[in-house]
C-alpha cells in the first residue's frame, strides 16, 4: 500500500485503512457538556457522570490543542474576535419589511456613489435563504473553540451535519478539525439554535487565503440555495475581517458542480509557495481556487449585476435606435419589397451580407452532441484522472510511453474550437484516453478501473445519441 506523508495527515488507497489511521491520530472528545443530536436539537448531559482521571487529563490537554494540522505557533483564541457576532440577527423580524430590506442594501452598496442610483433595479428578487434571514428564522454566525458553551453547542451541531452529510469521511477527523481552534466556522442556523449547515475553514492571514475544509447542509433543508447563501456570506466576512483574498479546497467529485458555481476553478493561480506543505491534501479530490474581490459585496451579486445590466442598456439606447418602435407596412399578399422599404431597417444599419451570414454554420456537425458527450464525462464520478493533462513532474515517464495523450479538458477545447468535422473523429480522440489508460496503468489499479468505467459510460452515452 502506498502512502505519502503531507502536512501530518497519511493518505491511503484504502478508505477503511484512512478511517483507522485517522482514529489513531484522534483523541477522545469528552469534557464538552453541550451536545446536539442528529436533529441539530440541543440536549444536555452535563453531570451525568464523572470524568476518569485519565479522562481529566485528556480534557485538559484538548484544551491546549492547536489542531492535527499545525504548521507555526498559534497563540491563545480571544473570544473578543472581530466580527464575531457579525452575522448574528435580531429574531424579532418585527418592523422589517421587504421595502426597508430594499433600501438598506441599496445603501449599503451604493450609497458612496449616488450616480449608480438611476440605474437602480425596480426591485430584488430574494432567495428563500435571503428572505429567511430577513425575516429571522434564520442566521448565519461565525463561531470556534473559545471555551464557550454557546459555542460549543453550535460546534458540535456542525459537527453532526459533517458527519451525517460527509459518510466517506472518518467521524473522528471530522471532530477533531471542528474542535481545533486553528479552525473558524461559519454555521446556519435556524432560530433558535438549530444548526443545518455550514462551513468550517482554516484562515492562513499570512499566505492570503483561507482553506475550505468542510462545506455541507442537512439533507432535509438542501434545494433552497442556502449552499450559495452561507459562501456569500462567509465571502463578504473575510473581506471585512481579515487578509483573505483566496479560498482554496479539495472538492470530491460530487462537490465540483457546486464550487464551480460558487466562482471555484481547478486553474490555480495562487503562488505555490503560499500554500503547498500549509493546506490538508486528499487522494482523488481535485484541487480548486476562488480568488474574492474586495470591492465586490458577493450578498449583494445579483443586486450589483443588475445595476451593471441597466447601465449598459442606457448606453445601447444612447448609440441605437433598436428601442424604438416604427409602424408596420402593408404589403399585398403574394407580392414582395425592397427591405430597405420597410421602415427601420435602413435605420438599424442591415445589409444583405448579415443575412448570409446568419445562415452559415457556426459550428461543425454533430457539435452539441460532442459538447453534451464532454460534459457527461466530466462529471461522472469516476471521470476524476481524465479531467486534466498528466503533469509530467508528477508523472516522469508518462510521456515516453504515451505519445498521443488525451484528457478530458483537451477534448473539450477541441469540440469548442471546431476540431473535429465529424463524429468519427471525435469518438477517435476520445477512445485515446482509455486506451492510454491501459497501455500506462495495470489492470488492477484504481486508474485502470476507473477507464474501464467511463468507457462504458461514455459509449453507453453515444448510443442513447444515436437513437434519439
Amino acid at each position: 500500500m502506498v502512502e505519502h506523508d503531507i502536512v501530518g495527515i497519511k493518505r491511503n488507497r484504502d478508505p477503511d485503512d484512512k478511517e483507522q489511521q485517522f482514529a489513531k491520530r484522534s483523541k477522545k472528545l469528552v469534557n464538552q457538556p453541550p451536545v446536539v443530536d442528529d436533529e441539530g436539537e440541543f440536549v444536555d448531559h452535563s453531570g451525568d457522570e464523572e470524568l476518569s482521571e485519565e479522562e481529566e487529563e485528556i480534557a485538559e490537554e484538548e484544551k491546549h490543542t492547536v489542531g492535527l494540522h499545525n504548521l507555526d505557533e498559534v497563540s491563545e483564541p480571544s473570544t473578543d474576535i472581530p466580527g464575531h457576532d457579525a452575522f448574528v440577527n435580531n429574531n424579532d423580524s418585527s418592523g422589517i419589511d421587504e421595502k426597508s430590506f430594499q433600501e438598506d442594501v441599496y445603501q449599503s452598496i451604493f450609497a458612496s456613489d449616488p450616480k449608480l442610483q438611476e440605474f437602480l433595479p425596480g426591485s430584488i428578487k430574494e432567495s428563500v435563504a435571503m428572505k429567511e434571514e430577513r425575516e429571522g428564522s434564520i442566521r448565519v454566525q461565525v463561531v470556534l473553540n473559545d471555551g464557550a458553551r454557546e459555542s460549543m453547542i453550535l460546534l458540535t451541531g456542525l459537527k453532526n451535519v459533517f458527519q451525517k452529510q460527509l459518510p466517506k469521511m472518518p467521524k473522528e477527523y471530522i471532530a477533531r478539525l471542528v474542535y481545533d481552534r486553528n479552525h473558524r466556522s461559519l454555521a446556519l442556523i435556524r432560530n433558535p439554535n438549530k444548526v443545518i449547515g455550514g462551513i468550517c475553514y482554516r484562515p492562513f492571514d499570512a499566505q492570503e487565503f483561507a482553506e475550505i475544509v468542510f462545506c455541507a447542509i442537512a439533507s432535509t433543508e438542501q434545494v433552497k440555495g442556502y449552499g450559495s447563501f452561507i459562501m456569500n456570506h462567509l465571502k463578504d466576512y473575510v473581506i471585512d475581517h481579515s487578509n483573505v483574498k483566496h479560498f482554496l479546497t479539495y472538492a470530491d467529485n460530487f462537490a465540483i458542480g457546486y464550487f464551480r458555481k460558487q466562482g471555484f476553478t481547478t486553474e490555480i493561480t495562487l503562488d505555490k509557495r503560499k500554500w503547498i506543505g500549509y493546506i490538508k491534501d486528499y487522494e482523488g479530490g481535485t484541487i480548486m481556487q476562488c480568488s474574492i474581490l474586495p470591492r465586490v459585496k458577493y450578498l449583494a451579486i445579483h443586486e450589483i449585476l443588475s445595476i451593471q445590466r441597466n447601465a449598459i442598456l442606457k448606453k445601447i439606447k444612447e448609440r441605437s435606435t433598436e428601442h424604438v418602435v416604427y409602424p408596420g407596412v402593408n404589403i399585398p399578399k403574394g407580392e414582395s419589397i425592397d427591405p430597405y422599404d420597410v421602415p427601420g431597417i435602413e435605420e438599424s444599419g442591415w445589409t444583405p451580407e448579415m443575412d448570409m451570414l446568419s445562415n452559415k454554420p457556426r459550428h461543425v456537425p454533430h457539435y452539441r452532441e460532442m459538447l453534451y458527450l464532454v460534459e457527461e464525462m466530466r462529471n461522472y464520478t469516476e471521470a476524476w484522472p481524465f479531467l486534466e493533462p498528466v503533469d509530467a513532474e508528477e508523472v516522469a515517464d508518462y510521456y515516453e510511453i504515451i505519445k498521443e495523450p488525451m484528457d478530458l479538458t483537451t477534448l473539450e477545447e477541441n469540440v469548442k474550437a471546431d476540431s473535429y468535422p465529424t463524429l468519427e473523429d471525435f469518438i477517435k480522440d476520445t477512445q485515446k484516453i482509455f486506451d492510454n489508460c491501459k497501455t500506462y496503468n495495470a489492470e488492477d489499479t484504481e486508474y485502470a478501473k476507473c477507464g474501464v468505467k467511463l468507457e462504458r459510460f461514455f459509449y453507453e452515452k453515444l448510443r442513447s445519441i444515436n437513437k434519439n
